[in-house]
């Protein structure tokens, strides 16, 4: 049986055959690692943080959303969202997540663990699609796929489900471009811009830091064949590719304007060297050892890089091929390259090139640089001539020279202690047994088997799949082992499975106090607690206005009683601790226990004033800011802050406030009461705006907790008007006295435009073919496409076959094209062994 296995397994001559059997092998894997998992869930795949309280939520109400066609303004987004811009990043160019669409709303969480798999398979295709290009045989380009796909970085990154398309599809842009000036093959870099641009416009900007640095190597080779009119093919793809993908990245563009976190950038000292020294360590360590889990610091607990994907390991060989690699002393692009993006990891300015230039500290394009070591490490395999043994006696060092971290002293309270220097000793002594056995099999392995390529490679394959899997179940049963049931109980029964029966003849939003984040995404309620980072320029603008600090997530502290009130919070929920008692809550002024529903209390707010309401008096910009943080929620309940020209619109409307700011809870209470006079009769959301009726005594402005946004317009009474940006970030119109009729629409901004530069893209595209074609056909030596076009690049590279086996092997695969017979002169001495014939088209 295992003989049979090792048969289909093994690569034939046919490219495609070897690309599925990857695919395959792959699959295997990542069903392996994930089947207990599964099992254990009942079908679904839950993990923890990050994961089950974004990456299940968002993608379940992605999916209805668009199946419902409610795909302009997201009510269950924060305080309400552009769904476009703020579901472009995690989720909308996924074809993975497009998957979902047919499937009903109940088993998309059901769909998450087989859309993993699928991703594991397709990295390691399109992996082995590019090493395989420098490689002699498909042997050692499935030992580096396997290498990338199932990285650290890939296994660290299950926390993040919306990275792993990133991963799966990078390595199509380097085949795309290689393609293009190796073989003259069209079309295929620009179909591979459009797909990254469309996967993830965020990531895309660190793959174009990396294309710039990649293809500036790669000419310094006399074999990249790259002349003027080459270059203006690439761009002119490049070009296309993006224009393709617009009709996602321009609308994604424009919500991020204005965005506090887009804007800061590194200065002075910061741009050369990590404030944390422990963060250096961190960043060479992850080359050697199994990742530490996103939030659970272990090596370098104080280097202040949780959920930054730092991750660099590759199964088995570790760092030995890329360190035998790099002590090479012949001159190579790959060996300039990794030295380069080494060196970039370590400082700060050029890391954040990959972001950029953004001043938050993230490693997530390590993955370029991991499929960079995996062909490092499969050349080194390949080459007989390359001592290796060097690479596993460093390694193996510096292993152990990280592995004292475990034995360090440390002192709290006077008392020394040993042991007890990493965050989690027991994983951190796991992640040490795990880089060392790797060592010591793949040192065995070498030994043994380095002189018979076929047994070197069936030995090594199966001892990687098995490290893969034991590292893929160690890490994952470690993410799950926080709290299994109290996770389950949280993202199923009181997520996934909860029904509430509460008011629904009105709109509001509710609270949740201490609960898991995204909660009322499951629930499908509007609510002021989210944790999503892409939002309106106009939320991340109001919340640190009235003291709420916003980076990735709204969550306002209860003492901030007034915000309740301006943002329509009509119920707020608390879980039940573990013994049934009442959670001791510091509830806002008013609130009554309305019912005990699903394991949580929910108190109903007395204080709730509907959406939609209207003020009797103003305050200036500069009363705002000399008011106390602390209260400056309740003073926006009491009057709506105008800038000045706002004021000289509306004075007459609207009496100038100059009493007190400071409000205690009994006068918000009467304010509340006051606002409640004058309240929308209806509002009534839709996927692309709202509509509400009020009818007032005199003209005013009417007041909505809705974000601003560019994308909003607003009629009152059939008219026109004009959206006044109030309160920091909300909206207000002008309203006359009697009946009123407000209806806001919503379009996302860029789409329109993005959607006609999708269409202008595609036809660009068809006639860049074209035009190729005719080129083509009038000059076939420069331009026509030629398969075999990047094997003369291997023909003077003594790290690959020779010219004799290259030539040869082609005309064995090719037998109706004619090759011109080689010189005795070219006949260089034999490398290594080579068991199947290279097919490289």
């Amino acid at each position: 049986m295992l003989t049979k296995v090792q048969r289909w397994f093994s690569p034939t001559r046919s490219e495609s055959k070897n690309c599925i059997k990857v695919f395959l092998l792959a699959a295997l894997i990542t069903t392996i690692i994930f089947l207990p998992f599964i099992i254990c869930d009942k079908g679904l795949f839950i993990f923890y943080g990050d994961y089950n309280v974004q990456q299940i939520p968002f993608y379940q109400y992605a999916h209805d959303a668009i199946r419902s066609g409610e795909v302009g303004w997201s009510w269950y987004t924060d305080l309400g969202s552009n769904f476009v811009g703020s579901y472009g990043f995690y989720l909308l160019g996924s074809p993975f997540f497009w998957l979902t669409i047919p499937f009903p709303s109940s088993w998309v969480p059901y769909l998450m663990a087989p859309l993993f798999i699928l991703k594991f398979s397709i990295a390691a295709t399109t992996s082995y699609a590019f090493i395989r290009r420098f490689t002699k045989t498909p042997h050692m380009a499935i030992i580096g796929a396997m290498m990338y796909a199932f990285s650290s970085f890939s296994i660290y990154n299950i926390f993040f489900n919306h990275f792993h398309e990133v991963i799966a599809f990078f390595p199509l842009l380097l085949i795309g471009l290689e393609e293009l000036v190796m073989n003259n093959r069209k079309g295929l870099f620009a179909m591979a811009v459009a797909l990254n641009v469309f996967t993830n416009y965020f990531f895309f900007a660190g793959q174009v830091a990396f294309l710039v640095l990649y293809f500036f190597l790669r000419c310094l080779c006399l074999d990249f064949r790259i002349n003027l009119k080459k270059f203006g093919l690439l761009a002119a793809e490049s070009i296309i590719g993006v224009l393709i993908a617009l009709v996602l990245f321009l609308p994604c563009i424009c919500s991020l304007m204005g965005n506090p976190r887009t804007d800061n950038m590194l200065t002075g000292f910061n741009m050369l060297f990590y404030y944390n020294p422990q963060r250096y360590g961190l960043i060479l360590q992850s080359m050697f050892f199994p990742a530490d889990m996103p939030a659970r610091a272990n090596f370098f607990p104080d280097s202040n890089a949780k959920w930054c994907s730092v991750a660099a390991w590759l199964p088995l060989f570790s760092m030995a091929g890329v360190l035998t690699f790099l002590r090479e002393k012949r001159k190579h692009w790959l060996k300039t390259l990794i030295i380069v993006l080494i060196t970039m990891s370590l400082v700060p300015i050029l890391n954040s090139a990959f972001f950029a230039f953004n001043s938050s500290y993230y490693a997530r394009w390590f993955y370029m640089m991991v499929l960079m070591m995996s062909l490092a490490t499969v050349i080194v395999l390949e080459n007989k001539k390359m001592d290796i043994s060097f690479g596993i006696k460093t390694t193996f060092i510096i292993t152990c020279l990280f592995a004292i971290i475990g034995i360090i002293p440390t002192t709290e309270d006077g008392k020394t202690t040993y042991f007890s220097a990493p965050g989690y000793p027991t994983m951190f002594w796991i992640n040490v047994l795990i880089a060392i056995l790797c060592i010591v099999i793949a040192a065995f392995i070498l030994q043994k088997y380095r002189k018979t390529k076929t047994r070197l490679y069936r030995s090594s394959l199966i001892a990687l799949c098995a490290i893969i899997v034991v590292n893929g179940v160690v890490q994952v049963s470690w993410g799950k082992m926080q709290n299994v049931d109290y996770v389950y109980r949280n993202v199923v029964d009181r997520g996934l499975n909860a029904e509430f029966q509460l008011d629904d003849s009105e709109f509001y939003r509710i609270d949740v106090y201490d609960g898991m984040d995204n909660w009322p995404m499951y629930w499908r309620m509007p609510t002021i607690q989210a944790f999503q980072s892409v939002v309106p320029a106009s939320i991340m603008e109001f919340y640190p206005a009235v003291g709420v600090d916003r980076d990735v997530a709204s969550r306002p502290e209860p003492k901030y009683y007034g915000l309740r009130e301006l943002l329509s919070v009509k119920y707020i929920f608390a879980e039940n601790n573990a013994d049934n008692k009442k959670t001791n809550l510091d509830l806002p002024p008013n609130c009554v226990l309305y019912d005990n529903q699903n394991g949580f209390d929910i108190y109903e707010n007395k204080n709730f004033i509907p959406m939609g309401f209207t003020y009797d008096s103003y305050i200036t910009q500069e009363q705002f800011d000399d008011s106390f943080e602390d209260t400056r929620d309740r003073l926006l309940v009491n009057s709506i802050l105008l800038d000045e020209e706002q004021i000289q619109k509306y004075s007459g409307l609207l009496e100038h406030y100059i009493g007190d700011t400071n409000i205690s809870d009994e006068e918000l209470t009467d304010i509340c009461e006051d606002r409640r006079r004058y309240t929308c009769d209806t509002f009534e959301t839709s996927g692309n705006g709202f509509d509400a009726t009020i009818t007032l005594k005199e003209e005013n402005l009417v007041f909505f907790s809705v974000p601003y946004d560019k994308g909003w317009t607003a009629t009152v009474n059939g008219e026109p008007v004009e959206i006044e940006k109030v309160n920091v970030g909300f909206m207000a119109v002008k309203c006359a006295s009697g009946e009123n009729t407000i209806e806001f629409h919503y379009s996302t901004p860029g789409l329109k435009l993005g959607f006609i530069g999708t269409i202008v893209g595609v036809a660009l595209f068809l006639l860049y073919l074209l035009l190729c074609k005719k080129l083509e056909k009038r000059n076939p030596k420069e331009f026509a496409y030629n398969p075999k076009g990047h094997l003369e690049e291997l023909k003077n590279d003594s790290l690959q076959p020779t010219r004799t086996e290259i030539y040869q092997e082609y005309e064995l695969n090719h037998p109706n094209i004619l090759i011109r017979q080689v010189s005795s002169s070219e006949k260089d001495t034999d490398l290594s062994d080579q068991d199947d014939p290279i097919d490289k088209t």
